[in-house]
């Protein structure tokens, strides 16, 4: 099921290589089956493309976290914090600045 999501989602992303809504699902299809590199790779990329995809940050952090690359998701949600501040997306911001301390409690 999740190979062909993917599969359905690359031909998408070869149509339209900076389709954000593309890159950020492929980005968490990759997450859910382990493909972890994959998937940061195109986080990275999507807030290449569209830096004020605030929801991107949060999720790239975690993954960082999970490829215990603490210092990068740190950079990560601090980048977020301030995109969002700059936006006013008040639930955003909630959630990078409690991800991230409690990321910074766990070290």
């Amino acid at each position: 099921m999740h190979t062909i999501r993917i599969e359905r989602l690359k031909s998408l992303i070869v149509d339209n290589p900076n389709d954000t809504f593309a890159l950020f699902a492929l980005a968490k299809e990759y997450e859910k089956v382990g493909g972890l590199e994959n998937s940061v790779q195109l986080f990275e990329k999507l807030l290449v493309v569209d830096e004020k995809y605030v929801g991107a940050y949060y999720h790239l952090a975690k993954v960082y976290e999970q490829l215990d690359e603490v210092k990068k998701a740190l950079n990560i949600y601090e980048n977020g914090i301030i995109i969002a501040q700059q936006l006013n997306d008040t639930h955003t911001l909630s959630e990078l600045k409690n991800a991230k301390m409690n990321l910074e409690i766990e070290m």
